[in-house]
Formats: C-alpha cells, structure tokens, sequence
C-alpha cells in the first residue's frame, strides 16, 4: 500500500473528472503549481498508483448493444483456460474480459450490432470450447449509472453531487465519419495524449482535433475522460455486489439510497441477472459486509438475495472495439 496525501487525493480526483484538464487548470483547483502537479502526476504513474488514462466511449450512441457471458469452468488445464481467455481478448467487440472470485469463473462483456450477431459468435465459442464450460448465463446489459470517486475525498461527499453520467440502451445512435473513429481509437486508452500528437497521428492539425473531441463530447459519444486507478495501492478493494429484490417497486428506493454513499462507484442494471448490480470501491471485506448489513436494515425484509463478485485477474478492459483487429 501507497501512502499519498490530500494534495494527491485531489489531483486524482480532478483528473477523473477530467484528465485532459492541464496540470495549471488542475492546480489552480487543489491549490498547486502546474509543475508540482506535473511532479506529482508523473510520481502516481511511477509508483503504478495512476495506470493509464481512458476515454468513456458510449457505443450505445456508435449503434451498439452489450452482452454479458458468465461462465463457469470445468476439465480446463491452466494452458486451456489460458487459450480460452485469450480467445476472448483476442476478440474485436470484446469490452471486459476478467476472471473473478465469486459464483462464475470469468466474466465477458462484448458489443454486437443485433441480437443474431451475438448468437454467432457464440455458436462459433461453444464449436470451440463448450466441452470446458460447464455452465453459462447470459444478460443483457441496459444501463450503467457513474458516480464521483467519492472515496478519494469522503469529506467532500456531503456538498458534492454524486452523479457523474449515465450510459443506456435505446439511445438514438448517431453517424461519425472515419476520421472522428480514428480519434475515438486514439484516446481509448490514453486519454491524455496531446492535440499535437493526435494531430500527427490523424495528419490533422490540432485545431480541427480540438474541434472533432469537442462534437463528439457534445453529442455524448465520449462521456469522460478519466483515470485508472490500481486501488490496491491505496489500500482498496473494488466488489461487484447483485442484489436480488422481493418487490420490483423497490428498485428505485434502493437506487436512490445507495447513490448518496461514498463506496458507490458504478450502478448497473441488466435483463437476465439481479435486479441491481452496484459496484463498491471499500477497505476489505469486513467493510463489504457491514455495507450490505446496512442494506438490509434500511430495507427490511426487502432483500431476497446479495452475491459478490472480487476481480482475480483483468485481462481486457476498452471502451471500444478495437480499430486494427
């Protein structure tokens, strides 16, 4: 574990917010030099606290819908299961691919365009490997609500607003030509690259760069621009919570009240899986299982069911299909 003090706290904050904000805009907000910021930035990368910088992409808006695999093990060598992972990373329209700890072995999230898209990729997945999975459950994923990386300044919590953006389904997608994909693949994973050197890239100049992120960020293709963070550095641990109700009408009050908490970091909601899917960034375990206590207390007799998942090992996480595959 890292130790890092308030002024870190808040430029991490800050740069997820937005993290092509300059290292002046930026210190001017935490109350910093820009070169201290920049000292500081480069001392977070260094020490792996910072592990690169990523774009929110929305492709619902690019035309496209998410599915999400599940899928349990069996007979598999640890050469097998390697093969198998990869082939998912290996994938094009793969978003997530994670192994985790909790009731499934590996977790995939892909995009397609229609529902018969999906069905043949995975009849192609199942010719090659369904004698290793033993079981699978299929969602559909709808939504994704984000919240403020509250737990890097709790203080903050009681005057900040804890919404940051929503992601759905059913959104009018919208048209970009060729160039503005380009620039989407550019900045999926390195947020903060300059205007000169994606102009370089594009064979653009960096104002029509500026221009195109602008549009896209105002048509809501781009979402944010944030910060990866590897919380076990900080001394956190990131658990997938789904949380089964008795009562559908209930969804909203807990929604509601699990919003106003600082470990809230995402919320998701899927057809084919829990009724909510919230996502906790909290000390360890002991703290998870005081928060979903809470939960049960606040809506007594309300709750059917609560699982988690804890990530083993990510392997694949971009925001959006890969250009050169």
């Amino acid at each position: 574990m890292k130790k890092i003090d308030v002024k870190d706290r808040k430029i991490l904050y800050e740069l997820d917010l937005n993290c092509r904000q300059s290292n002046s805009q930026i210190g001017k907000k935490v109350g910093l030099g820009r070169d201290v910021v920049g000292y500081r930035i480069d001392k977070l990368k260094k020490n792996g606290i910072i592990t690169n910088f990523y774009s929110i992409i929305d492709t619902f808006r690019l035309g496209y819908n998410v599915f999400r695999l599940y899928i349990n093990f069996h007979y598999v060598t640890p050469e097998i299961k390697k093969e198998i992972i990869d082939f998912f990373v290996d994938y094009k329209y793969s978003w997530v691919v994670v192994t985790v700890k909790s009731e499934i072995d590996l977790d995939v999230v892909i995009w397609v365009k229609n529902i018969y898209e999906f069905y043949q990729f995975w009849d192609r997945t199942l010719d090659k490997y369904e004698k290793y999975i033993e079981k699978h459950a299929i969602s559909i994923y709808i939504k994704s609500s984000v919240f403020m990386k509250s737990y890097l300044l709790p203080n903050k919590l009681k005057t900040e607003k804890r919404s940051f953006f929503d992601m759905n389904c059913g959104v009018e997608s919208v048209d970009i030509d060729e160039t503005d994909y380009y620039l989407l693949n550019e900045i999926a994973e390195n947020a903060r690259i300059s205007l000169v050197d994606l102009g370089e890239k594009l064979d653009c100049s960096s104002q029509k760069i500026n221009y195109r992120l602008d549009k896209l960020v105002e048509i809501e293709v781009i979402k944010a621009f944030r910060v990866n963070i590897d919380l076990a550095k900080l001394g956190l641990q990131k658990y997938k919570v789904n949380i089964y109700l008795k009562n559908h009408e209930l969804k909203k009050p807990v929604f509601s009240y699990l919003s106003q908490k600082k470990y809230i970091e995402f919320m998701n909601f899927a057809l084919g899986w829990a009724d909510l899917e919230p996502e906790f960034v909290v000390k360890d375990f002991n703290e998870l299982l005081q928060i979903l206590e809470e939960i049960n207390q606040e809506f007594s007799g309300a709750i059917k069911k609560q699982t988690f998942f804890i990530a083993e090992k990510l392997y694949k996480q971009r925001c959006l299909p890969e250009l050169y595959k």
